[in-house]
């Protein structure tokens, strides 16, 4: 199938189109029709009838967004007309949603005329919290956009023209710095002078670039003084009648930078090979760039090349600005888009360029690494963090150069921006600024790995921990090396060579010598399970806690913690737990890890212990015993068990919120549980207690394997100290977040006492 055809199949299939509006509150009743619409919907028209600005408190008005053209310069498709443009702003409007939570309507204006446009729009602005101007040919759109700005008191943006000045910017900042050259001496060509070159050029100018050192070119040559179609809005790019240079070939040579804005396939081997040394090159046509990329590489190694294309290094993509620019301006209820806000946009994504690169970018991209350098000068469209890197940027900037209504904590911004991005974060977000205030001592018995050396490397600079590996230093070192990983600031221990290695033999024969241990088996252990050597120096004191696991099965991790840490004094049996967030909720799995068939007592003991760990949490504990009967409907000893172990929580805990036996759907639907209405459960059920390992196990890895859901562990409980097992293959990301949890656990009052007799 072409992809004219799958395209065409795409906006046909199921409702036509790529957007809906989805109510926000319950029209289910009666009642909520008449608090939606009359007579309720009269008390906030009454309110905002005397005070106007508490539209954006009733109202949508607030997140909502006009996406608005008409038609004359769609993309690579030039005057279409309004119709054939609306596929174009329905994209646009599931880009503002998918990547900053903003509502959009698009609007697509039979008006070719800068007047009726303008009209138009302006007299809309009781409906919309900013206004996204699109696809509007050059010159008018200057022409738009500057009247819209000094009329309206909401945010005017025209993306075609500082969405890629933004972006490209921040590419600039980059670039000069690895290829060590100064911004206010580079020479700088730009091929193409109409709304997005000219924007870009102009923030440059913001960043340092003299407007003297830039030459641009358009289909007519160089833009100079003596050219009489130059108007108002180029006339600062205009070489003065002195330079005698006039054809492309003549402004390429000894430029430092070459940014084309314009048609592809113009710049020729010749023209790159004219270019000063260490070029910056920025082919940021589309869909063909104005020079191969290919062909940029080969011809000039030495050059740092991007274009507007995915599937080149260094892509520069709009969607990297506007999402995120609204996002900060809104949330502060900015009156304008300054260049102040837009420079501190710039600013953020320069910088974050610089930050590792999480997991989920290069599963994202396919790729194993991406670190600052020649091919990655700018962060990857879909790297989540630029919401909470760019949108408090741009409000900050708003509140400084006044043109904010409101005032914001830009600390709880971030975080509320953190949490935003789904439920789980939200939780890791609570476990994070745990750690942060109390960072512990964690160490990690698989400090060769790669994905261990990268964590160790993004907690220490999180200040999250004080991290720990344990391996050959050499090994380590050499790939933290390839890995282009700093090792400052973590401890690194070659467990063979330590010179505690005796002192913790001679502990563990002590702690298991009526158990089968003896001199030289603890000894040999120790030197040869780096896991061992952990628990051995978390039992000693010389570590907060343990994080293993990435590279072995879960009993070669399990058992050693078992053994050497135990469990608490009041567990009798650890168990584990997995967090699975969906885009509504989280819940809570347990036991999938340990106990193949729990009696009754350990199952109540199992929901007591995630229940704790729910709570620290931050969220009220709401449990389900599960089961495949309903209240005693289908007896059997399976079921009778899950009863049994309901019992025990109900006595030993009256206020607790749990009940069972009950299957999976009666839990989570409060309509399936209507039939019961003496339930003590209200809600949905977000602790789910499985009754056997079978149960608990298939359906944690049955959520991970459809998708749909975030699932993270498995996190242990019940033990004596702070260890964490990892799934093997953990990503980077999973392993800071385990830190972060085992961090925020060690972080509390530990038990000392010793653990009990156990079979472990």
């Amino acid at each position: 199938m072409s992809l004219r055809e799958d395209a065409l199949r795409y906006h046909q299939q199921g409702r036509l189109g790529k957007i809906e509006v989805v109510s926000t509150k319950p029209v289910a009743s009666q009642l909520d029709l008449s608090l939606a619409y009359s007579p309720g919907v009269a008390e906030p028209c009454r309110d905002i009838a005397a005070n106007p600005e508490l539209v954006d408190q009733y109202t949508a008005r607030r997140n909502l967004v006009a996406v608005i053209t008409n038609g004359t310069a769609v993309l690579g498709l030039g005057n279409i007309g309004p119709k054939a443009s609306k596929p174009v702003m329905e994209g646009k409007g599931v880009l503002f949603k998918r990547f900053a939570d903003i509502d959009v309507f698009d609007l697509e204006l039979d008006a070719e005329d800068p007047e009726k446009f303008i009209a138009a729009v302006e007299i809309m602005e009781p409906t919309f919290g900013g206004i996204n101007l699109e696809d509007i040919k050059a010159p008018e759109c200057f022409v738009i956009e500057r009247t819209l700005r000094e009329r309206m008191q909401i945010p005017v943006f025209h993306d075609d023209q500082h969405g890629t000045a933004i972006i490209s910017a921040a590419a600039l900042l980059n670039a000069c710095e690895l290829q060590e050259k100064k911004l206010a001496e580079i020479q700088v060509t730009c091929i193409g002078a109409g709304a997005a070159a000219t924007s870009c050029m102009r923030l440059w100018t913001h960043f340092g670039v003299p407007a003297k050192n830039i030459t641009m070119v358009d289909a007519d040559g160089v833009l100079h003084e003596g050219r009489a179609d130059i108007d108002e809005f180029r006339q600062d790019f205009a070489r003065p009648s002195s330079d005698q240079r006039r054809t492309l070939t003549e402004a390429i040579q000894g430029a430092d930078v070459l940014i084309g804005l314009s048609t592809g396939d113009i710049v020729k081997e010749e023209h790159l090979k004219s270019l000063a040394d260490r070029p910056i090159i920025f082919a940021l046509a589309n869909p063909d760039p104005e020079v191969d990329y290919q062909l940029a590489k080969t011809t000039r190694p030495d050059a740092i090349v991007a274009t507007g294309r995915s599937d080149y290094p260094n892509q520069v993509n709009n969607v990297l600005g506007f999402p995120y620019i609204f996002r900060g301006a809104l949330d502060v209820r900015a009156s304008a888009v300054t260049e102040e806000m837009k420079v501190a946009a710039a600013h953020a994504l320069a910088e974050l360029a610089r930050q590792d690169v999480p997991d989920d970018v290069l599963r994202a991209y396919g790729r194993r690494s991406l670190k600052f350098g020649h091919d990655y000068i700018i962060p990857k469209p879909f790297d989540t963090r630029v919401l909470y890197w760019v949108a408090p940027a741009v409000a900050k900037a708003a509140m400084e150069s006044g043109v904010a209504r409101d005032q914001i904590d830009l600390v709880e911004y971030k975080d509320e921006l953190f949490r935003k991005l789904s439920p789980s974060r939200r939780i890791l977000w609570h476990l994070t600024a745990a750690a942060r205030n109390r960072p512990q001592r964690i160490v990690y018995p698989e400090g060769e790995h790669d994905n261990i050396i990268r964590a160790a490397r993004r907690v220490r600079d999180a200040g999250l921990a004080f991290p720990t590996l344990l391996g050959q230093e050499r090994v380590i070192s050499e790939r933290a090396a390839s890995l282009g990983v700093s090792l400052d600031g973590i401890n690194i221990i070659s467990p063979t060579d330590s010179s505690d290695l005796e002192e913790y033999a001679q502990s563990y024969f002590e702690l298991r010598c009526r158990k089968g241990m003896t001199p030289g088996k603890a000894l040999r252990e120790l030197r040869r399970s780096y896991t061992s050597f952990a628990m051995m120096m978390l039992k000693r004191g010389s570590a907060d806690g343990v994080v293993a696991g990435a590279r072995q099965d879960y009993p070669a991790t399990i058992r050693p913690a078992l053994r050497i840490i135990g469990t608490r004094p009041d567990v009798r049996k650890a168990c584990g737990m997995y967090m699975v967030a969906t885009k509504q909720d989280v819940h809570f799995l347990a036991d999938t890890t340990i106990n193949i068939d729990p009696d009754a007592r350990t199952l109540a003991e199992i929901a007591r212990l995630t229940a704790e760990r729910v709570a620290e949490f931050g969220i009220t504990p709401k449990i389900a015993m599960l089961s495949f009967s309903n209240f005693g409907d289908a007896p059997h000893p399976a079921s009778q068990k899950v009863a049994e172990a309901t019992r025990i929580l109900q006595e030993n805990d009256p206020q607790m919120i749990v009940d069972g036996e009950m299957q999976a759907n009666v839990a989570l639907d409060p309509k399936d549980r209507a039939s019961y209405p003496f339930s003590r459960l209200k809600d949905p059920a977000n602790v789910l207690i499985f009754p056997n390992l079978d149960a608990g196990n298939a359906a944690y890895k049955l959520l991970s394997g459809t998708g749909g859901a975030e699932v993270g562990g498995p996190i242990l409980l019940g033990m004596n100290q702070p260890v964490s097992v990892l799934q093997q293959h953990a990503s980077v990301d999973t392993i800071v977040h385990m830190t972060a949890i085992t961090v925020a656990q060690a972080g509390r009052e530990r038990i000392t006492v010793p653990p009990p007799e156990t079979t472990y």
